[in-house]
């Protein structure tokens, strides 16, 4: 990078902060309400909370991580993009309507409703603990490594001026801020990524255009263009195997892969924050549908560039000095001076996106459903208590980012095998809430510590044994899911039955033009399984 690249960065961050300072602004004298910061003041538009999901989404795991795995897996990786268009279509048809219904501000706030305060609690901590030691952390380190692999900045340093940048735009106008200054951070991430793809696939085709470069990237490299990938002999291919492991070959579309994408995008804080903060239900679920055709495309971005790269660097992870993650910053090498700034400020606006959704929302839990419980302060006092809590969150997360990460091969593995601890009991949790009758505090307590103790169990009996058959942590998922619910079943009573949610077939009634992009979205996932299959 040279002068004129570090210009572009810099009047992206200005830019930034300015546009969201003004859309923050309040009448003078007044003060955010918890409603106002938290959650918009329930305003966002469709196209705000489309493009606010998909900025929260896609960050430096997702980008840098993603390519690197698709540089050693192929195309297979992209399948968590394109499940999750199916996730965010169920999400908007059958979850949405209740969350709305009950007015909240936070995913546990559901549960205190549903039960009490015990299991709101457990779950508010369970997504702190996921927040501050997990993604966070990933979203951090793999940014600084970008940045470092770019401008030779120390990781530690990086990392700071990132989630500082994130906090200076965010920390004062909460959720607004975040949501519209996502709508510019997602436009330059597409042109970005759209960019970096097409200079990659017109080198590889020697100036022939991009459509002849991904021609000769299919016929030279076949066996990075299965979508699912077949099950391998440990012994036989250990690489090949370990693929699989991490990708099951047809259990991806019908096994843990759902659960991992019905928590994430239909229970997780910092993703449904966006949609519990629409104009209207209506509004929130065409949000929902937008986000669904933009990740059927996002894989031109987050694994595109990581193909390219097999063929432009050679098919060996070696030629990245071991280290996928190198992919996707290598493929920054062949843009000119002045686009490569525009696309570096664009994985800065990606990263710190997401760090700003993160701390936005980890500062709402903490505030809403442990500190507001437990003390009696003013409704704009909560608004101070968010800022030092999501601020507080993020310096943690710089801490143990480098202890957790620092040695690991794949960091976007790493984030999805550990919330795969967690996502099986968040999920089975909240669905018993809404959709099961039976359940009791005591039921769901029950079932979510034994999801929890056979998760660990699995990934101990694992590491140490040699159990292919419980080996990929998309099985492990399924099975903790399925002990959470035959125990909470055993023991359910109609103790809570009086806190049951009041749901009609009308709660879940979707307009035409839902139902119509929602078929359009199935479709178009089943032409590419069926050319890629």
């Amino acid at each position: 990078m040279n002068s004129l690249d570090y210009i572009i960065v810099g009047i992206y961050a200005v830019v930034l902060v300015s546009i969201a300072t003004y859309v923050s602004l309040s009448k003078k004298g007044e003060k955010k309400t918890a409603e106002e910061y938290f959650l918009a003041g329930r305003s966002l538009p469709w196209w705000a909370i489309g493009t606010s999901l998909i900025a929260a989404n896609i960050a430096a795991d997702q980008i840098i991580g993603m390519n690197g795995d698709a540089y050693a897996m192929g195309i297979a990786i992209a399948t968590y993009e394109w499940t999750a268009a199916v996730a965010l279509i169920v999400v908007g048809k059958f979850l949405l309507p209740v969350y709305l219904k009950q007015k909240v501000f936070t995913m546990p706030q559901l549960l205190s409703q549903r039960y009490d305060n015990n299991v709101s609690t457990l779950l508010a901590i369970l997504m702190l603990i996921m927040y501050v030691m997990v993604i966070l952390p990933t979203i951090l380190w793999l940014g600084a490594k970008a940045v470092n692999n770019l401008t030779g900045l120390d990781l530690i340093l990086s990392m700071i001026l990132l989630g500082g940048l994130s906090l200076a735009y965010s920390l004062y106008g909460g959720l607004k801020a975040v949501a519209f200054t996502d709508v510019i951070q997602v436009s330059l991430l597409i042109f970005a990524g759209l960019f970096v793809s097409y200079v990659g696939l017109n080198a590889l085709s020697e100036g022939k255009g991009v459509l002849e470069g991904f021609a000769i990237l299919q016929s030279n490299f076949p066996e990075k263009f299965d979508a699912i990938l077949p099950y391998v002999d440990k012994e036989t291919d250990p690489v090949a195997y370990g693929n699989y492991v991490k990708l099951p070959g047809v259990w991806v579309l019908i096994g843990g892969m759902w659960i991992a994408h019905f928590y994430y995008w239909g229970t997780n804080q910092y993703i449904t924050q966006r949609a519990l903060g629409g104009k209207s239900l209506d509004e929130a679920q065409k949000g929902l549908m937008f986000a669904g055709f933009l990740k059927i495309f996002m894989p031109i971005v987050v694994v595109l560039p990581g193909l390219i790269a097999v063929a432009l660097e050679g098919n060996v992870i070696e030629s990245l000095g071991g280290d996928r993650s190198k992919a996707y910053p290598s493929m920054l090498s062949l843009l000119p001076n002045g686009i490569l700034g525009l696309t570096f400020a664009a994985l800065v606006a990606a990263i710190v996106s997401s760090l700003a959704s993160l701390t936005n929302s980890l500062s709402t839990i903490f505030t809403m459903d442990i500190y507001k419980n437990y003390t009696k302060v003013k409704d704009t006092e909560l608004v101070n208590v968010g800022r030092f809590a999501g601020t507080s969150g993020l310096i943690l997360s710089i801490i143990v980012a480098p202890i957790f990460l620092g040695s690991l091969d794949s960091a976007f593995q790493y984030v999805q095998e550990y919330m795969g601890l967690f996502s099986p009991v968040i999920l089975f949790v909240f669905l018993s809430a809404i959709f099961f009758k039976k359940s009791s505090s005591k039921s769901v307590l029950a079932g979510s510590l034994v999801a929890l103790v056979v998760g660990v169990i699995m990934k101990l009996y694992v590491a140490q044994t040699d159990q292919s058959l419980i080996e990929p942590f998309m099985h492990q998922m399924a099975i903790s899911f399925g002990f959470a619910f035959l125990v909470s079943f055993a023991l359910s009573d109609k103790s809570d039955n009086a806190k049951v949610f009041k749901l009609t077939y009308k709660d879940f009634k979707t307009s035409k033009l839902f139902n119509y992009g929602s078929l359009t979205i199935l479709l178009i996932l089943l032409g590419i399984y069926g050319y890629y299959w």
